[in-house]
């Protein structure tokens, strides 16, 4: 009976993981993670309330061997430390290649504090108070350490003589036969590590303790509450030694700014003099041999991380970063590990090449090896163009593969390639959607549809054409458009990211203008019923309706009101009817192409493109490009002139309401990108989130609310 029961409850647990399996996960280099909600069933096993979250941690079968383990079970560790640190998550089961543990409510570090940004004063407190903290977890209540530790637990220098050789058994050897040619190429030999381990100096000795090892900042979670305001996660790499390894991880892994590490390492000292007293000798003189440890072992997985990228794609762009990051990981670990010199970026990309042609079993044959992915099936809702054959299609497609860094721009929505074709005589951009994208403001009409309509229509718009519509391998579908920047296309367009002009301001009045007379009908038969303000409002509501838990639990927690509230808000206001039409619906500054003729600018990504009250493309944009109030003026009295009255009748009382509803939107769209990462290396939305506080503050007064004090202040700093 108790295998038939056990038997039972297993079968039940990998149900349930294969179906949490089916969600997105937040992958990381070890494991895959899958926030989901507890059935009953499970919930019952587990005796816990059904719809608890959880974290199902499932170990990655493709993982790179390329971290030090001292344990294999984290589930062990975890219930070690709870008696000392009592809010890290729980595992609540672990079964064959996955475990479950209790979610921990709140906020990554990283999502409102980016890697290399700085650290306010007092979380770099709280932060070395975690790490001094460690130091109270008693020995006997970890696992058992390996054959390997030196017996002697206050000697320093046999530990960091014992990570060296763990970094050479664990991550250099299993990877080896992969990877030894590449690294031999790059000037790094066989014995680089051991030597290393045997030129460790005498060292101060401390008296070991648990360390975390891996405490960078998406491994700190800021509650939603201040008890205890942050919360450690992901122990699996925890390891029992001196104390200074793990701050010098700490140090390097979170990425703070160079003129941050005194304060950081101040604030450690102080921390764990409270503490352990004993375990800040020597630091002076001893912690930058455990960073320039950090700094050699890291050269292993950069560098095959890097040429394991070019496997998945080999783009020029992709081989250009893959190169950077070697560089770097090389100029890094060069005193550490003694390397003789540190190769040209020239040799780097020749050996990274080079490893992936071999892996290739020798099937390489210049850019016909690249064209094999390039076969692609045309989208006849763009027919072919005389200026633009099919045979254009598939030179562009191979130049694609060979674009230089500064040819490649990425926005929030689509990843941009500018090339030459040979066989025409001007540069075009061939766009590609950035897959698993998760974008808050749903797109409405097809932008071919759009641009076709632009481009047929009389009035004077300075837009992209489209040349083709396709799908090449693997199902990865395309668009190519006339580009719009330089000639020079190494060299990048010129945004307006301050603002516009005068004559740049007069420009983009008259295009809007120009729109009014485009046959929106042609791309959206429906539009004009309903009316436009009404469909808006219950646009940001559902906004923020999908937004996902976290995002809403951290906008209720600033004081922002839910869907229901924000809809009850909202339907106090209302605008006039104007005539519609076509709208671009996103201007801001990188939406534009400054240009040397009487239009001024182009206007590119129409991604976002609606029908609606023309009004509001116009405010829209005052809001999303810093406009001056001189440069305001100008354009609503150019636009008043120059657009019939069906369009602008009105428009004094209403503009302040769209703007108003464009702040609002803002509050919770910002916070979500926040929350979840998305976009962040766009630069109008790096732009947006970076001033989030003041955006809050906007947004809530304008509701006739007010910033709510956050019980968490470490949470409110990072915010601000």
């Amino acid at each position: 009976m108790g295998h038939a029961a056990g038997d039972m409850r297993s079968g039940v647990y990998r149900s349930f993981v294969k179906a949490a399996e089916e969600g997105k996960p937040a992958s990381g280099h070890h494991n895959r993670n899958y926030t989901v909600r507890l059935p009953g069933v499970v919930a019952r096993l587990l005796e816990r309330e059904p719809g608890t979250r959880v974290t199902v941690r499932i170990r990655r079968s493709d993982a790179l061997p390329v971290v030090i383990r001292t344990w294999q079970d984290e589930a062990e560790i975890l219930h070690a430390i709870r008696g000392v640190l009592p809010h890290v998550p729980e595992c609540l089961v672990k079964g064959d290649g996955f475990a479950i543990h209790s979610y921990v409510e709140g906020v990554p570090l990283s999502s409102v504090c980016g890697n290399g940004k700085p650290v306010d004063t007092l979380l770099i407190k709280a932060l070395t108070g975690l790490l001094a903290q460690m130091a109270q977890v008693r020995r006997v209540a970890l696992p058992a350490l390996p054959h390997t530790w030196p017996a002697n637990l206050t000697d320093s220098q046999g530990f960091l003589k014992t990570l060296a050789h763990l970094a050479d058994k664990q991550i250099r050897q299993p990877n080896w036969p992969v990877f030894g040619g590449l690294f031999a190429a790059l000037g790094i030999p066989e014995n680089a590590l051991v030597g290393m381990a045997e030129r460790v100096p005498a060292m101060a000795r401390r008296p070991y303790s648990l360390l975390h090892a891996d405490l960078h900042r998406d491994n700190v979670i800021m509650s939603y509450g201040a008890d205890p305001p942050l919360i450690c996660v992901d122990w699996e790499l925890a390891t029992y030694g001196d104390p200074l390894h793990d701050l010098a991880t700490h140090l390097v892994r979170m990425q703070y700014p160079t003129h941050q590490w005194p304060e950081v390492i101040d604030a450690w000292a102080l921390a764990m003099q409270e503490i352990r007293p004993a375990a800040v000798n020597g630091l002076g003189k001893d912690l930058r041999r455990y960073v320039d440890f950090e700094r050699a072992q890291s050269v292993y997985p950069d560098v095959m991380r890097a040429a394991r990228s070019l496997e998945e794609s080999l783009t020029q762009k992709r081989l250009n970063e893959a190169t950077a990051v070697v560089r770097r990981a090389l100029e890094l670990a060069a005193g550490p590990l003694r390397l003789a010199n540190v190769p040209s970026e020239r040799e780097i990309e020749r050996a990274l090449f080079r490893w992936l042609a071999s892996r290739s079993n020798g099937d390489i044959s210049g850019r016909d090896w690249i064209a094999k992915a390039f076969d692609w099936v045309p989208d006849r809702r763009v027919p072919e163009r005389p200026e633009f054959r099919d045979s254009a299609v598939r030179e562009a497609l191979l130049a694609e593969g060979a674009a230089q860094s500064g040819q490649v721009f990425k926005g929030t929505a689509h990843l941009n390639s500018v090339v030459w074709v040979p066989s025409v005589d001007f540069p075009v951009v061939v766009r590609r959607r950035l897959p698993e994208l998760c974008r808050r403001e749903p797109s409405f009409l097809s932008e071919h549809a759009v641009l076709q309509a632009i481009e047929e229509a009389t009035g004077e718009v300075a837009a992209p054409r489209v040349l083709a519509l396709g799908e090449s391998y693997p199902k990865d579908s395309f668009a190519i458009h006339t580009y719009v920047g330089s000639r020079d296309i190494g060299r990048p367009p010129n945004h307006p990211v301050h603002g516009l002009l005068p004559h740049e301001a007069d420009g983009l009045v008259d295009q809007l203008r120009a729109l009014t007379r485009v046959d929106y009908k042609r791309v959206d038969p429906a539009a004009g019923e309903g009316g436009f303000f009404p469909w808006l409002r219950a646009q940001l509501v559902a906004i923020v309706a999908e937004l996902p838990e976290d995002s809403k639990q951290l906008a209720k927690l600033l004081g922002l009101p839910g869907a229901e509230r924000l809809e009850q808000i909202l339907s106090r206001h209302e605008v006039s009817h104007r005539e519609p039409g076509l709208l671009h619906g996103d201007l801001n500054p990188w939406n534009l192409v400054r240009r040397d003729d009487h239009l001024a600018l182009t206007i590119i990504d129409w991604e976002m493109a609606i029908v609606g009250d023309p009004l509001y493309d116009l405010v829209r944009h005052m809001h999303l490009t810093p406009t001056r109030p001189e440069i305001r003026d100008r354009m609503f009295r150019r636009w008043e002139r120059l657009l019939p009255a069906k369009y602008t009748s009105n428009w004094q009382q209403d503009w302040a309401v769209y703007r108003w509803i464009e702040i609002v939107r803002s509050a919770y769209v910002d916070l979500d990108r926040l929350v979840t990462g998305e976009s962040l290396d766009a630069p109008n939305v790096r732009r947006a989130v970076d001033s989030y506080a003041m955006t809050l503050a906007a947004a809530t007064a304008s509701l006739g609310l007010r910033v709510r004090p956050t019980a968490n202040p470490y949470l409110a700093r990072a915010l601000a």
